[in-house]
């Protein structure tokens, strides 16, 4: 089902190292390799299979759900077996009706009976070959058959070649046969035969295979189906992938038939294939047609309650249906249902049983759909409009109208979906081109490539305004690195506010291919600045940020931090502020919004839109200093970004994870390959500039601070990486003065401050502060961001434990020993809380340096007999347990705490027990007088 052009004999698999992008096109499978794509486990079990059979005897079901790939492994394990020697006897059931008696074992048998007869079989051969050949009962009827073509089997495998009894599609056997060949499974053991069947799942406790061992098929990776994709469907777009992906659900078949349609039909339904309808619904036509109506309308609304889903098909119907109609359908295997809800067993199931449905019967269904739905609800409208002929300004009017509030009840496809068919249903080009453009700018912002490009070539066709003109030119090449032929310098000012909403569009289209270029950003800030009305907007804010996140970096937080209502705002917008905040600086504030939208996407259950989410949250840890929860945070969103098919976020996610891993440890940071950066450029933009900042960072952490000097004083120099570098100024600070370049660095941190301006962010200028306190060894200098930028350090655990550091190294050169040690431990809790564990181990270093012994009870330290006297109940409690092993998010979910608080509560648990880690803490606590 899922084979490469080329099935092979089984053969052992290489391992393949874990793709980082998700569509990358595999290399021929070498001679003698498996081609089935995914399935390798289950080549080993067969391939051990044939070996137990071989030897003393082996039955084996293979079983799974229809699609799954049976019959291609049926395949390759034939082709293993007749590599080996072994003897193949086939048969096949036959889902298009019911098969004629005993033709499956005439199909299997009849290799043998064509053959001279045994003598030592002689009666047992007459006998098979008069009820198969010549249809001519026998006495002893069904047990006497079973009996017999064991024995003739057993005749067979006893000449020397073990034998191979391949059956596929066990289920869909005629009776007898079925019932023959289960027997035989049942007896293979002690005989040099394997049997091998393929089935369906069961759906009764008592079927006849039941006791027979099974090899379950279940669906396939995320990574294993986009890897079938890439090979055997190369050249599909990125929302293509994506929405196979979420339709197939693993499915083999499904990943290779479902039709990649570039616009959707009119009317709408699931997409489907003949193979496909015939594979996943074959009883569809034999239901009875209430059944087949409830059906429809349910593959048309999926997210309906049952009861409406009857009502529909009650109009269809013309009579009243009971809750008995879905009936037949479970019985089938099709639907599930709990009596409120309809379920298919299969997303690809809903376009399978309305596969062929003729239009008008679509049009009627969405009609009676419209009907039952409330009248003001935006599906109702939906319906009514696909149930629409021609032209209707009214419904396209109402359709218009209702766009916006798909996204505020978070269903921002669906408002695509009205844009594109109020389009279709205006008569006037001005109305249709204003439709087709907006559709076009929403399905752009959602990511969905392909729709924003075919409608922005629709609006192009009609009649739009000349900033809308250019918006849809820079949407129409959307993905090919395409911009409109005018700069932001030939723009006109826009005037009303359907203008203002095409220039905000616009700038959000186009502010990431300005960036880098002076000329074009400072053009596209002074187009901005003449909307002052629209300065909260957080389309122009992340446009503003885009271009310039140093030189605005100011108006860009002053305008984040004055957006109110922050719960009533869409959630895309909510991820524009956060991205907005992140580029200007305040990763803090970048988290909290990221964090208000992940909820966002959770409460409406949308995992597919949590990947880019999660990426700027883990960018933001990595910027707060915090390697643990960035790590975390990236690995979830690479699992999500596999599993949905957003291949440039998992490539930005595996390489950025592997980042923060080289930050904690101190180690490496791995390369990416040019098709890896290719793929996270698509989505971190400034993905190099993080990784050349990680990687001299990660110097900084291993101890090699004098050899990071020379790469992060350049990305600092440099306009295009310095956004990125303002966040490592600690670092800058601290390899500085390891290279005796302190007085260098010094005028580097004016220059900054110098371009900064007057309005620098307190985020930014507390950076500052401890970056001159690293570097300059005066008590007034070090004190400073304590006292001018207190709640700064308080919201950033990272700087506070960079200070503490460099107070401790001050105190412990002028030899105040006692507080230097204080500082320094402060310091190692501190980095150790974030996950930065090559750093806490040296100043732990430098702790034994000062005389102390970093173990429980050196001197110094509380004792263990008083350290649980030391804190608060709930500081003991979140001690404990964290010593006990658990995160802090764990700790945060038992205690009814967020992990950033439990963080904070250990921050200051660490410096009071005298402890530098969590394995620590244990021990700390432990009462020696049970001991």
């Amino acid at each position: 089902m899922n084979a490469r052009t080329r099935l092979s004999p089984l053969a052992p698999a290489p391992e393949r190292q874990r793709a980082l992008a998700l569509v990358t096109a595999l290399g021929e499978a070498p001679r003698g390799e498996p081609g089935l794509i995914g399935r390798e486990p289950e080549l080993r079990a067969l391939r051990e299979f044939l070996g137990e059979g071989a030897a003393g005897g082996a039955a084996r079901v293979l079983c799974g759900h229809a699609g799954t790939g049976k019959s291609a492994l049926l395949e390759a394990t034939m082709q293993a077996a007749t590599a080996t020697g072994m003897r193949v006897l086939r048969c096949a059931g036959s889902r298009d009706g019911d098969p004629p008696a005993l033709s499956g074992l005439r199909r299997l048998v009849w290799p043998l009976l064509a053959r001279p007869r045994r003598p030592a079989a002689d009666g047992r051969f007459d006998a098979v070959r008069r009820m198969l050949a010549d249809g001519r009962p026998v006495h002893g009827g069904q047990s006497w058959l079973s009996f017999a073509v064991l024995g003739l089997l057993e005749s067979v495998s006893g000449a020397g070649r073990p034998l191979l009894i391949a059956v596929d599609d066990w289920d869909a056997l005629d009776g007898p046969s079925r019932d023959a060949l289960t027997f035989v499974a049942r007896r293979a053991e002690g005989r040099p035969m394997a049997v091998l069947l393929t089935a369906r799942p069961q759906r009764t406790p008592s079927s006849p295979l039941a006791g027979l061992p099974e090899l379950p098929l279940g669906p396939l990776a995320p990574v294993r189906s986009a890897e079938l994709l890439a090979t055997r469907r190369p050249g599909l777009d990125a929302q293509a992938v994506r929405e196979l992906l979420a339709a197939a659900a693993g499915n083999p078949l499904a990943l290779l038939e479902l039709p990649a349609r570039p616009e959707e039909p009119v009317p709408w339904t699931p997409a489907s294939s003949d193979r496909l309808a015939a594979a996943l619904a074959p009883s569809v036509p034999l239901l009875p047609r209430a059944t087949r109506h409830l059906l429809l309308v349910a593959a048309l609304h999926p997210e309906g309650d049952l009861p409406v889903l009857l009502a529909a098909a009650s109009r269809i119907a013309g009579a009243e249906l009971s809750f008995a109609a879905p009936e037949p359908a479970e019985r089938a295997g099709l639907v599930v249902s709990d009596g409120t809800r309809l379920r298919f067993g299969h997303p690809a199931t809903a376009g399978a049983v309305v596969h062929g449905t003729g239009r008008q019967d679509r049009r009627a269904a969405h009609a009676a759909l419209a009907a039952v739905l409330p009248p003001a609800s935006v599906h109702a409208l939906w319906h009514r409009s696909e149930a629409v002929e021609g032209c209707d300004p009214a419904l396209a009017a109402r359709l218009e109208a209702a766009h916006g509030h798909a996204p505020e009840r978070d269903e921002p496809p669906m408002a695509v979906r009205l844009l594109r068919r109020a389009a279709d249903l205006y008569p006037t080009p001005a109305d249709r081109g204003r439709c087709a453009l907006r559709a076009a700018q929403l399905a752009h912002g959602l990511g969905l490539e392909r729709t924003a490009r075919t409608m922005a070539r629709r609006a192009l066709r009609e009649c739009l305004s000349p900033l809308g003109t250019l918006c849809a030119e820079a949407l129409a090449g959307t993905g090919d690195g395409r911009r409109p032929a005018a700069g932001p310098s030939a723009w006109p000012v826009p005037t009303g506010a359907a203008e203002q909403e095409d220039a905000l569009e616009l700038v959000r289209i186009t502010a990431a291919g300005v960036a880098g270029d002076d000329e074009r950003a400072g053009a596209l800030l002074a187009f901005l600045d003449g909307m002052p009305d629209r300065s909260a907007d957080p389309r122009l804010l992340h446009a503003m940020a885009t271009a310039a996140p140093v030189r605005r970096a100011a108006p860009v937080l002053a305008g984040v931090a004055a957006v109110r209502c922050l719960a009533d705002l869409p959630v895309r917008d909510l991820e524009r502020l956060g991205e907005a905040a992140l580029m200007a600086g305040d990763a803090q504030a970048a988290l909290d919004l990221c964090r208000r939208a992940e909820r966002n996407h959770r409460l409406h259950d949308r995992p597919d839109r949590l990947p880019p989410v999660l990426l700027r949250q883990g960018l933001a840890h990595l910027a707060l200093g915090d390697r643990g929860q960035g790590g975390a945070a990236f690995q979830r969103c690479a699992e999500l970004a596999e599993a949905y098919g957003h291949a440039p976020h998992a490539a930005a996610a595996r390489l950025l994870e592997d980042l923060a891993g080289a930050l904690r440890t101190g180690g490496a940071v791995r390369p990416g390959s040019a098709h890896e950066l290719a793929a996270a450029r698509r989505s971190v933009r400034s993905i190099d500039a993080v990784l050349a900042v990680g990687t001299a960072c990660a110097l900084v952490e291993a101890g090699e601070a004098a050899a990071a000097w020379p790469a992060l004083s350049s990305l600092l120099a440099d306009p295009g990486t310095r956004a990125t570098a303002l966040f490592a100024l600690v670092p800058f600070a601290e390899a500085a003065e390891a290279a005796s370049a302190s007085a260098e660095a010094l005028a580097a941190l004016d220059g900054v401050e110098a371009e900064l301006g007057p309005r620098c962010p307190a985020v930014v200028a507390a950076r500052l502060a401890v970056a001159r306190a690293v570097l300059v060894d005066d008590e007034d200098v070090q004190a400073l961001p304590e006292r001018a930028f207190a709640e700064a350090l308080s919201r950033s655990p990272g700087l506070a434990a960079a200070l503490a550091l460099a107070r401790g190294r001050r105190l412990r050169r002028r030899r105040q020993v006692g507080d230097s040690r204080a500082a320094l431990r402060q310091a190692a809790a501190g980095f150790a809380l974030l996950g930065s564990a090559a750093r806490a181990a040296r100043i732990t270093a430098e702790l034994r340096a000062c005389g102390e012994r970093t173990g429980v009870g050196a001197p110094g330290m509380p004792r263990p007999e008083a350290a649980r006297d030391l804190l608060s109940p709930q500081e003991l409690r979140i001690a404990e347990l964290a010593g006990q092993g658990l995160s802090n998010r764990d700790i945060g979910e038992r205690l009814g705490l967020s992990h950033r608080t439990i963080g904070a509560y250990l921050y200051r648990v660490f410096p009071r027990l005298g402890v530098t880690s969590r394995a620590q803490l244990a021990e700390a606590l432990r009462d020696p007088r049970t001991a």
